[in-house]
């Protein structure tokens, strides 16, 4: 009879123990879905009712190169890049109810933009020829990439505009650096969903980043030159893992190369991880600082598709976005009064903007919430806090070294 008291006690304590930490793990989880929700609710919202261009303001850079094309462009901008951003999320199933409702809502929402944003015959028609719309075209074919419920979910007449729209693209001539990768991107979403494609578009950005651009220690260079920015996170290995994953599974092709693209991917996470200040913060160096917490796309894809260093806990991967998002995303300055974001890092900063800049582009920043793609109980989100590497060691703790990596 003990023996079955104490069994029977030992159940209760686990059992309470493990619905606290499902409880935290849920709680940990709607922090993200509700910042996410803050981000990109004015985008969908208003497209989805095809008012976007009415509504939507036309704040641009300071010193922008060209006004009024960068107000055309910034819808297709906006749709996009926040897409791209929520698309795991999107393709997702489960979490609290809260999320849960919230989830179909988006999907509601987003599956009305693209209509609207695809339909020459809406207000909200996009502009898709030309070149800063190839550049969003290619997040928002990696947004239909990352969600296929959104693109089965479309309807056919929705599908075959969309396909003509990206068609459009196909007559801008990329620029010879992460652009080659947009067109990629573009071919890549044509053949994962039974379209002509044309291979050499791949091939062309594979062979070329793969075999020429690689300066070494996980590092490419953005064309014939290295240039010290974020941009192989916002773009170039985020969109060389997702292309060369399509082609191999489609076809087996780049086997080598994507095997040596793993191990440059988890060098780069490392580096990623490292330069996540112990509140937060990250130097805020190169073009494009204004697109916030999309400065870690990279190592929010890594964790979304598990495949963080041994070096990397979930966890802490976790909570170093966390604080990324609670930097740049949580200040009320970074909003204006109906929640439309504002040019700058950290609140208004329109002096940050680069001449190609406009109220659209900001929204890469959503490339943050990769991670929600992930199940409720996958180890991101259940294990308990644990402090990243400048966080512990600015702390005091005792720490792993960091040490480059030489690809043989």
């Amino acid at each position: 009879m003990k023996k079955l008291i104490g069994l029977v006690m030992f159940c209760l304590i686990a059992g309470s123990s493990y619905g606290q930490e499902a409880k935290d793990a849920n709680g940990r989880r709607m922090q993200w879905v509700q910042m996410l929700d803050k981000v990109v609710r004015p985008v969908f919202m208003n497209m989805a009712a095809d008012q976007l261009r009415k509504n939507m303001p036309k704040e641009i850079s300071p010193v922008s190169d060209n006004p009024d094309a960068r107000i055309k462009a910034q819808y297709l901008e906006a749709l996009g890049r926040a897409f791209s951003g929520i698309a795991p999320w999107l393709n997702a199933e489960g979490g609290p109810a809260a999320e849960v409702k919230l989830r179909d809502q988006y999907r509601a929402l987003v599956i009305a933009s693209i209509s609207n944003a695809t339909d020459s015959t809406r207000a909200d028609y996009v502009l898709w020829k030309g070149a800063q719309p190839l550049v969003d075209a290619s997040f928002f074919a990696l947004g239909l990439v990352r969600a296929p419920w959104i693109w089965e979910h479309l309807g056919s007449r929705t599908q075959q505009n969309v396909v003509r729209c990206l068609n459009q693209t196909r007559a801008t001539i990329p620029g010879y650096n992460n652009w080659i990768l947009f067109s990629g991107m573009i071919e890549a979403f044509f053949l994962k969903y039974g379209y002509a494609y044309n291979p050499l578009t791949i091939e062309y950005g594979v062979r070329t980043f793969m075999y020429h651009w690689y300066t070494g220690d996980g590092l490419f260079s953005d064309g014939e030159h290295f240039h010290n920015d974020y941009y192989n996170s916002y773009v170039i290995q985020p969109y060389l893992q997702e292309i060369i994953g399509i082609a191999y599974q489609k076809g087996g092709r780049y086997k080598q190369e994507r095997e040596k693209l793993l191990k440059i991917n988890e060098r780069y996470a490392e580096i990623q991880e490292r330069t996540i200040n112990a509140d937060g913060s990250f130097p805020a160096y190169g073009r494009s600082i204004v697109y916030r917490s999309g400065a870690f796309h990279h190592l929010a894809n890594m964790a979304y598709k598990e495949q963080l260093p041994a070096s990397l806990a979930p966890a802490q991967v976790r909570e170093a976005l966390y604080a990324v998002m609670q930097k740049t995303l949580a200040p009320p300055a970074t909003y204006d009064k109906n929640g439309w974001m504002v040019i700058g890092l950290n609140g208004k900063q329109p002096g940050l903007a680069d001449v190609y800049n406009n109220q659209g582009s900001l929204y890469l920043c959503t490339e943050v919430f990769l991670p929600l793609g992930l199940a409720p109980d996958a180890p991101f989100w259940k294990d308990a806090p644990r402090a990243w590497s400048s966080k512990a060691i600015w702390n005091g703790a005792d720490f792993h070294g960091d040490h480059a990596v030489d690809l043989k």
